[in-house]
């Protein structure tokens, strides 16, 4: 069956309008060619050389090809008319690749490779075969195919068939970008976006606009622009900019969808706000000082995004398995696509992803408003509402949430892992965490270790030694501690998860920074060298008075960038691709992280009650130099994001005893640097797959990121004062501030009372956890380099560790359902029909959260805010017996121990 279009307006991918230049992989040596359509650029192949070559091969063969490269099984060998672009120069490279070359590709590849979890396993068990000379390329026409081909796919687009899937090989460079359209659409949705992420935040769990909904919103308006908006000239500082530049392209929504993307992360500083205000009951937080901490912590992250980008962004391995759903998601609603046979499915990516979409935005109402107990299915406790064992265990709110079916809301199912979108070792990896953990919580519960049989078992809260919830401000006089109120209240008390959670933390960081930086040294050696060589280049052409010199029209063509002296230097086609475009100047990053530094000093400065040292700011960013490289390293490659906020509160928590507000200010600092700088980095990552300037996203992520401030601002302000029972746990609309539950806690704990008193008195083995993280990390080095093969390239010990952190107040089953789905999708079907996985879902991952996304804001404001309860069973019963906060809460009774409290004896409080 012939291969055709959808229609016709889809053919210009294949058909670009005269005047375009194309950039496309062509060699590592020379690797643009400039073409005046891209019908040329088809036309360099040898059409009939090819056709003669694919006619010849197997059955076999063709399905093999069409496998690789994520085509169906409807190709007829008889039709050349089947052979699109991407096949054509497939084989073409096939042809001409020699058997030399296959074997110095394989041999660099396997050298570049080592270690790489996220690297086909089957190819990668070829690779080996052939360098060891067991499978012989030469001996028959099958394997030397499959040979080539993978060669070829390996060296002129990528080894992950995952990016292959969402990536192109031609580039046009005329397509419109940075359009009065794109930059007006990005900042509407932006605000719209900004403004209902903070409002949910607050909520458990949380609703956000993600990015897949903000993409679907911006490609509806933007066709409904291309159709209704007149076409006018405006001449804007010398430029000729058109209100309306033709049809809504690709690119357009890339570049507004990188912009909306600032908004995907939480506002920090909201912590802050709400907690201080909701938690310590401080009135001195003004406009004045929000505005200055939110700027400050929220544009430091950018200038270490400088750094990043040569160890995140341009290196192969970082593969970023997080983002390909989103650019999965905007190609199935702008880029072309062939009608073609999928392990039979024939619906396009459009229609396959509004048919999901509309299912589950219908689906939704059922688990959220109309059946509750379908989305906390805690059916085994409904046995027998009040045996505490049962409800510790397997309870969904109070316990530990062991239970094989737990759950039918896709938003629970998506909390702690995205099951479509994560390789799957790395969801294994965190189960496996999970199901560690779990034994341990239980025994430290069931033994009552450091009074924790009198807490909840699971609970994020901190808790006095009357098993109430503590109060910080019992236990401070004029923002600091008062030990005198200190000795005659009580100690905060975590639960059993919480203590778990926490040492987890403590032995994550040396693990990961010394682990991760001996298992990705090469890639970190290489990018420090460009670093160092870019800042000796700088530092001559300043000495050489150069540096401000005007450059004339040919100086500017050569000097597209860095991209000359530092992508250049990476030899996949990605990068070449992008060395078309120029780099942004290390000197827009320094001045970023001056002026974020400033505007930090004036907060802690003109704001005296924040209690915060200048010294401390400057400490925070220390250690971020410092921790980050290796944890985002992590990131890149896992999808597993880490924050500083437990160090950095642990560090300063020594420095400041007593003072939980300057902690809270300097954690604000410490973790948004990290959570700023991952974000734009994952967002360069994204336009350094889809072709988007990185100039282009620099000026709309800073923009973005301003305007998202002040959005934030009036949202948190208006929440605290308009919301009743705001961070009530027993709030009816879920505004239960479970986040700032945790931060409060922790500010406690660590900022009021001090590590030296936990580690000391209350919690004296936790201090261990570094010890152990660092010769575990230990261990594990020498693992790799002496004994690789009892350490698969699956298990990912730094992600294990991450599986002790997803408690308190998730549990197992927030993550359980998730992990049937992990295997179905990311195991089983991508193993046994990867076109089908290539083709469809990532789409199906963005349409199911799109779905719940807007299903969840329409169901807030419709039946809600003003509350339309539908009384029955199926809603009531999630609040009966223990699991709804009735009967027995704890292992033991405190009013039966002999002074009515436990722990320490009051007045000699550690």
């Amino acid at each position: 069956m012939s291969a055709k279009f959808d229609n016709e307006k889809h053919e210009k991918e294949y058909d670009i309008n005269k005047g375009a230049v194309l950039t496309r992989v062509d060699s590592h040596d020379e690797i643009s060619l400039s073409e005046s359509d891209l019908n040329k650029n088809q036309n360099q192949f040898d059409d009939e050389r090819i056709v003669e070559f694919f006619e010849r091969l197997s059955d076999e063969s063709v399905q093999h090809l069409l496998t690789k490269t994520g085509h169906g099984n409807d190709i007829n060998h008889d039709n050349k008319d089947d052979l699109t672009f991407d096949l054509k120069f497939f084989l073409d490279k096939v042809i001409n690749i020699t058997n030399e070359k296959v074997l110095n590709i394989y041999a660099k590849t396997y050298e570049d490779h080592q270690g790489d979890a996220n690297f086909p396993i089957h190819d990668w068990n070829f690779i080996e075969s052939v360098i060891n000379n067991k499978i012989n390329i030469d001996e028959n026409s099958q394997i030397n195919f499959e040979a080539k081909l993978l060669a070829v796919l390996i060296h002129y687009h990528s080894p992950y068939p995952e990016v292959r899937a969402v990536t192109d090989l031609v580039n046009d460079l005329n397509e419109p970008i940075e359009t009065i359209r794109s930059w007006t659409l990005a900042i509407i949705w932006l605000i719209i976006q900004s403004g209902i992420k903070e409002f949910f935040a607050h909520r458990f769990p949380s609703i956000s606009l993600t990015n897949s909904v903000i993409s679907i919103l911006l490609y509806a308006s933007g066709k409904l622009w291309e159709y209704v908006i007149p076409n006018v000239t405006i001449n804007f500082f010398g430029k000729k900019l058109q209100t309306n530049p033709g049809p809504y392209s690709f690119k357009e929504q890339m570049f507004a969808s990188l912009m909306t993307s600032v908004a995907s992360a939480n506002v920090y500083v909201s912590y802050n706000i709400v907690t201080q205000v909701k938690f310590y009951h401080q009135n001195w937080l003004t406009f004045g000082f929000q505005f200055l901490l939110v700027m400050s912590t929220q544009l430091m992250g950018f200038s270490f995004a400088g750094i990043l980008r040569k160890f995140v962004v341009y290196p192969v391995r970082s593969m970023w398995p997080t983002i390909l759903p989103s650019i999965a998601l905007n190609r199935a609603l702008l880029k072309p696509e062939r009608k073609e046979n999928i392990n039979g499915w024939k619906i396009s990516k459009f229609n396959f992803f509004w048919t999901a979409f509309g299912s589950m935005f219908l689906y939704f109402w059922i688990p959220n408003y109309l059946f509750q107990a379908l989305s906390t299915f805690s059916w085994i406790t409904w046995i027998k509402p009040y045996n505490f064992d049962l409800s510790m265990i397997t309870g969904f709110n109070s316990g530990l949430g062991l239970n094989p079916v737990a759950t039918f809301d896709w938003n629970i199912i998506t909390s702690l892992i995205s099951p479509l979108v994560l390789p799957f070792y790395v969801s294994v990896n965190v189960f496996g965490g999970m199901v560690v953990s779990f034994f341990v919580i239980v025994g430290i519960y069931y033994s009552n270790y450091k009074w924790t049989g009198y807490l909840p078992i699971n609970s994020n809260g901190i808790f006095t030694n009357e098993g109430t919830s503590f109060k910080v401000e019992k236990v401070l006089t004029n923002g600091l501690l008062d030990n005198e109120k200190y000795q005659n209240y009580s100690p905060p008390f975590y639960t059993a998860a919480n203590i778990v959670l926490y040492s987890a933390f403590f032995m994550f960081y040396p693990f990961a920074f010394l682990y991760n930086t001996v298992k990705e040294w090469k890639t970190i050696q290489f990018a420090l060298i460009l670093m160092y060589e870019n800042a000796k280049e700088s530092i001559q052409s300043i000495k050489n008075g150069e540096f401000f010199k005007k450059k004339n029209n040919d100086e500017k063509d050569h000097s597209k960038g860095l991209a000359a002296s530092t992508l250049a230097k990476f030899e996949d086609p990605h990068s070449k691709m992008m060395a078309k475009y120029k780099e942004i100047p290390d000197s827009y990053y320094w001045a970023i992280l001056v002026i974020s530094l400033v505007l930090a000093i004036l907060c802690v400065k003109v704001y005296p009650d924040t209690k915060t040292p200048v010294w401390g700011i400057f400490f925070t960013v220390g250690i971020n130099f410092v921790f980050l490289i290796p944890l985002c390293i992590l990131l890149s490659v896992t999808g597993q994001q880490m924050g500083l906020n437990v160090l950095v509160e642990l560090i300063v928590g020594y420095a400041l005893p007593g003072n939980g507000v300057a902690m809270m200010t300097l954690k604000a600092l410490g973790y948004n640097i990290d959570g700023q700088a991952d974000n734009f980095i994952s967002c360069q990552k994204t336009a350094h797959y889809t072709r988007i300037p990185i100039r282009s996203v620099f000026r709309g992520q800073l923009i973005g990121t301003i305007i998202q401030a002040f959005v934030f601002l009036g949202v948190v302000n208006w929440s605290m004062s308009n919301i009743e029972g705001m961070c009530d746990p027993k709030q009816p609309q879920k505004f239960t501030c479970a986040s700032e539950r945790t931060f409060y806690a922790s500010s406690v704990l660590w900022g009021v009372i001090g590590p030296k008193k936990v580690f000391d008195g209350l919690y004296p083995t936790m201090k261990y956890a570094f010890l152990i993280g660092f010769l575990v990390a230990l261990l594990f080095i020498a693992i790799r380099k002496f004994a690789p093969k009892f350490l698969p390239n699956n298990f990912e010990p730094s992600v294990f560790i991450t599986g002790f952190l997803n408690w308190a107040p998730y549990n197992f089953s927030y993550i359980i359902t998730g992990m049937y789905f992990a295997f179905f999708f990311s195991h089983y079907i991508k193993r046994r029909y990867i076109a089908w996985f290539e083709k469809y879902n990532y789409v199906l991952s963005a349409a199911l959260d799109a779905g719940v996304a807007f299903s969840a804001v329409i169901i807030f404001f419709a039946v809600q805010y003003h509350p339309k309860y539908v009384d029955w069973w199926g809603n009531n019963v999630t609040a009966w017996g223990i699991e709804g906060g009735e009967g027995q809460q704890s292992l033991y009774d405190i009013t039966l121990t002999d002074r009515g409290y436990f722990g320490p004896e009051r007045g000699h409080l550690p």
